[in-house]
């Protein structure tokens, strides 16, 4: 086991940890999206920009899915700048994110909600302006329908989806702002495949993908 200091506490994790989740198994949460809890820090994406955290001999902030446990670090977690930066990435994600919790299957389940409670930001953008992209939900997939300004591009249903099958049926497309989550292969086999499996559904923490409903039951 490897010891570490984290906000003044004394906590152990196993060697190969990240600190993310040295901290969140010892009960210090930090806010974070695209984190897998089988991801190694070597393969963590570090695409949220959410989980950063101060480390005593690092200069600069550092994601923590991204950072290995070392005996004898202290992390920071509540700093002034660590906060700072992280109401920043969430007012980001805002700014190209679908305010509307009502008729979303991830209300009051919503990662994003969560962070934004923790932060105490809300739930809006500003300084930032709200930009969306078009089409608002896009039905290419057989069975699912992506709703694109829900998606935060975390990437867990690409991940976990190839994990799950032997190549995955959602993959990123496009580029820059106009990233979205693609589908490839509208065969029967996939469809079929995903109706069974659902585990990206299930995953998705903001609700962006979600089961047509003539395909439900």
């Amino acid at each position: 086991m490897v010891n570490l200091i984290a906000d003044d506490r004394a906590i152990q994790s196993p060697a190969g940890s990240s600190v993310l989740s040295a901290c969140l198994a010892a009960g210090i949460y930090i806010p974070h999206l695209c984190w897998l809890e089988t991801d190694a820090p070597v393969d963590a994406p570090a695409a949220c920009r959410l989980c950063f955290v101060e480390i005593d001999g690092i200069r600069e902030p550092v994601a923590a899915c991204a950072l290995t446990v070392e005996n004898g670090m202290t992390v920071h977690t509540d700093t002034e700048t660590v906060r700072r930066l992280q109401k920043m990435a969430l007012k980001l994600l805002f700014s190209v994110h679908r305010v509307d919790c009502k008729p979303c299957p991830a209300n009051k389940a919503c990662q994003l909600q969560t962070i934004a409670a923790f932060l105490g930001t809300g739930l809006g953008c500003k300084p930032f302006e709200k930009l969306l992209k078009e089409p608002e939900v896009d039905s290419r997939h057989p069975v699912l329908d992506y709703y694109t300004n829900r998606c935060v591009l975390c990437g867990i249903c690409v991940r976990i989806c190839r994990k799950q099958h032997q190549h995955s049926w959602l993959s990123f497309a496009g580029r820059g702002f106009d990233t979205v989550v693609g589908f490839f292969d509208a065969a029967p086999v996939a469809a079929a495949e995903c109706l069974s499996c659902r585990v990206c559904l299930e995953s998705c923490p903001t609700g962006a993908l979600v089961l047509r409903k003539a395909d439900e039951g």
